[in-house]
């Protein structure tokens, strides 16, 4: 290693939940740890839905390594869980409460700019006291290797630096993921797109239309024909003063049904379930989109190379498995196991050492057969087959359909099964979970809602011109390497700042003529990009980072 370089015992790269466990528990083992955000703050570039859980078997949660977490970073505790099952203006609705209870000690709603900001600042206390820190506007945009080993990192703003353990804590668009050739954006089918409005909303208001205490709170998953056949659903959190609404989507099928992520979200906003909690004043204080990693396909069994270990979305660790969603506690499981491995591992010569116990730590605590189960290997080899999706489908469209869902004990059953972990974690991802079944159970079970939704949703021009942007003049991010329609125009309507229909967002198309022949080509503006990576999978492009404190800012997150 070169003499004249920075180094660090550990370095650790971003700093939201799993990063912020990582440092942390680093710190506790007494070693010497530098963090990099490249966010103006951590939180300025990180959105969840999101509630954080602490899970009874976890060897670690968040409020384990950061006291008065709850207290001082979190919105409200979740007291009531329910999902809907929609089919046009009748709703069924399932108590979720066995589900979310189960291996839970608590869960709160969060906004991540509030809560990694307060986590960025108790970090940077704990990290000071081992010589290291906090470090904010650098973006890490690759590995540093001598003789093909990784020995540490390279950044836009500061010189390479070098570490004995690089934590990858860089989100689900991981630069040093992607640079170790561990994780890749080859497949759609691979990824969720989540997109959200966090909605304005006295305390008081609050607590009156959803019928909670100050110190209650209430989440509520929807499912059914109300987006248009596209594999996923809607939620809806209870935060302090505001509320969380989104929709989270397989990518495949937002690309395969041409849908566009902001009429989702409205189809949700504007359905007549939402009349009583929306009211007729409706003040949006923020819109966001990002990518999300389906653990049971990507999360990575093997997470290191050389120094490097990956946590968090990085590696791929965000569980979504029906009403199951969980991604930051095990991102904070993920970041204190891997400081573990390398405190155990210490002043050991092989470079893969941390990397090998971390990944055995990651087994042993149960967490990857959480990320991973079994049983939905088993279930997708045959319920993910199309023929056998047709055979189900045509079946459940029939009367016999609605017969054997539509009686009584049926009901009965459906509400158990929702209930547990063990048959939600082995669903098939295909229209039948998402859309058909729900779907029926509305309309069979379901009660007629007669409310009159008067909810108008911003428009997207608006949704983008309220967000905050520090434009990187002459340095974009991205890269439109095919233009042709054939390659590229899905990002045009899967982006969730673009629209077929609207010439303002990041992707556009327009008629061209060339040769004589007229054709259709994608254009590309980098301006309005929220970072969240959607085109660099179902677009041909080269995607990366913007430089540090550069891009989208999120106020809410």
């Amino acid at each position: 290693m070169a003499e004249d370089r920075e180094h660090y015992e550990a370095v650790v790269v971003g700093c939201g939940p799993g990063g912020a466990a990582a440092a942390a528990r680093l710190a506790e083992h007494g070693i010497e740890t530098l963090v990099l955000e490249r966010g103006v703050e951590a939180g300025s570039k990180n959105v969840s839905g999101g509630l954080i859980y602490a899970e009874e078997s976890a060897p670690y949660t968040i409020d384990d390594l950061f006291e008065g977490f709850r207290e001082e970073a979190a919105e409200r505790p979740v007291t009531d869980y329910q999902i809907h099952n929609i089919a046009g203006n009748k709703v069924k609705t399932y108590d979720l409460t066995d589900l979310h209870e189960h291996d839970t000690a608590w869960c709160d709603a969060v906004l991540r700019r509030k809560m990694d900001a307060w986590l960025e600042a108790r970090v940077h206390e704990k990290t000071s006291e081992t010589g290291g820190g906090v470090l904010t506007n650098v973006r890490v945009n690759g590995l540093l290797r001598e003789d093909g080993e990784i020995v540490g990192v390279t950044c836009d703003e500061l010189d390479p630096i070098e570490a004995d353990l690089i934590v990858a804590a860089d989100g689900v668009n991981s630069e040093l993921a992607r640079d170790a050739g561990l994780m890749d954006w080859e497949e759609p089918d691979e990824w969720f797109q989540g997109v959200k409005a966090v909605v304005d909303m006295e305390p008081d208001v609050v607590n009156d239309r959803f019928d909670i205490d100050e110190d209650e709170g209430a989440a509520h998953l929807f499912s059914g024909d109300l987006f248009e056949d596209v594999r996923g659903g809607g939620f809806l959190y209870t935060n302090d003063d505001s509320l969380s609404i989104g929709t989270v989507f397989h990518l495949d099928s937002l690309v395969a049904e041409r849908a566009e992520p902001h009429e989702l979200l409205d189809a949700l906003l504007t359905h007549p379930v939402m009349a009583h909690w929306l009211g007729d004043e409706y003040e949006e204080r923020e819109y966001a989109a990002k990518l999300v990693p389906d653990s049971k396909k990507v999360a990575h069994r093997e997470p290191y190379r050389d120094r490097l270990v990956l946590v968090g979305d990085a590696a791929g660790q965000m569980q979504a498995q029906g009403p199951i969603i969980k991604g930051m506690n095990h991102a904070v499981t993920a970041g204190a196991l891997a400081a573990d491995a390398f405190a155990i591992t210490r002043g050991n010569t092989d470079p893969e050492a941390a990397g090998r116990r971390y990944a055995k730590l990651l087994e042993g605590s149960g967490t990857m057969d959480k990320l991973r189960p079994r049983q939905y290997d088993l279930a997708r080899a045959v319920g993910e087959r199309d023929a056998i999706t047709n055979v189900v489908e045509r079946v459940l469209d029939s009367p016999v359909g609605s017969v054997a869902i539509g009686n009584p004990i049926a009901d009965r059953v459906l509400k158990r099964a929702y209930n547990s972990p063990f048959l939600v974690s082995m669903l098939p991802d295909t229209r039948t979970g998402y859309v058909t079944v729900p779907a029926i159970v509305g309309e069979e079970h379901g009660r007629t809602i007669h409310w009159e939704n008067e909810v108008e949703p911003p428009s997207l021009e608006a949704r983008i011109g309220d967000l905050t942007y520090n434009t990187d003049v002459g340095n974009p991010h991205i890269e439109l390497v095919d233009d042709s329609a054939e390659a590229s125009e899905a990002a045009v309507y899967a982006c969730p700042v673009s629209a077929e229909d609207f010439g303002g967002g990041c992707y556009r198309t327009e008629r061209v003529k060339a040769n004589g022949d007229e054709e259709t080509v994608v254009s590309l503006d980098t301006q309005p990009c929220v970072e969240c990576g959607t085109c660099a999978i179902v677009a041909d492009t080269a995607w990366e980072h913007p430089r540090g404190g550069k891009g989208v800012e999120y106020r809410e997150g």
